[in-house]
C-alpha cells in the first residue's frame, strides 16, 4: 500500500485539474489520468506478487507438524512447491533433488517474469 500511495502522489495534479476543467467525470479522470501514471507501480506490484506467490513457504510450514505431515485432514492441502524443496532437502536428506527443484523454480519464475516484461510495453506508461 505504501508503494501505491507513493505512486498516487506522483500523479500530476495539474493534469487532474485540466481533466476536471474539460468536463471529465471522476471515472474518466481515474481511468485516463491516474491509472496510466500509476501503471509502473501496478506492474511492479504485480511482478513482486507473482514471484511471492511462487515462494509460499511459511504458511504451509506452520500448518505441518515436525514430521512433514499436515495437521489438516487433507494431506495435500498445504503441499506447496517450496515446502517440497524443504522436505526433500532437510527431512529426506536429498539435497541434490532439492537443488534441482530449486533450479526449476528459478527457471519458472524467470519465465513468468520475462513474459510479464514482454507484455508490459502494451499497458505500462512511463512519463519521459
Amino acid at each position: 500500500m505504501m508503494i501505491f500511495l507513493a505512486g498516487l502522489q506522483g500523479v500530476p495534479q495539474n493534469l487532474l485539474d485540466a481533466a476536471r476543467i474539460d468536463g471529465a467525470t471522476w471515472w474518466e479522470r481515474f481511468r485516463n489520468v491516474t491509472v496510466p501514471y500509476i501503471s509502473p507501480v501496478i506492474f511492479f506490484n504485480m511482478v513482486m506478487g507473482i514471484i511471492g506467490a511462487f515462494q509460499v513457504f511459511t504458511q504451509a510450514f506452520i500448518f505441518t507438524d515436525f514430521n512433514g505431515t499436515t495437521v489438516t485432514v487433507n494431506s495435500k492441502a498445504v503441499h506447496f512447491y517450496v515446502l517440497n524443496i524443504y522436505q526433500q532437502a532437510f527431512e529426506n536428506g536429498r539435497f541434490g533433488l532439492a537443488c534441482a527443484l530449486a533450479w526449476i523454480l528459478l527457471v519458472v519464475i524467470l519465465m513468468m517474469t520475462l513474459i510479464q516484461f514482454y507484455f508490459k510495453k502494451r499497458w505500462v506508461f512511463y512519463n519521459e
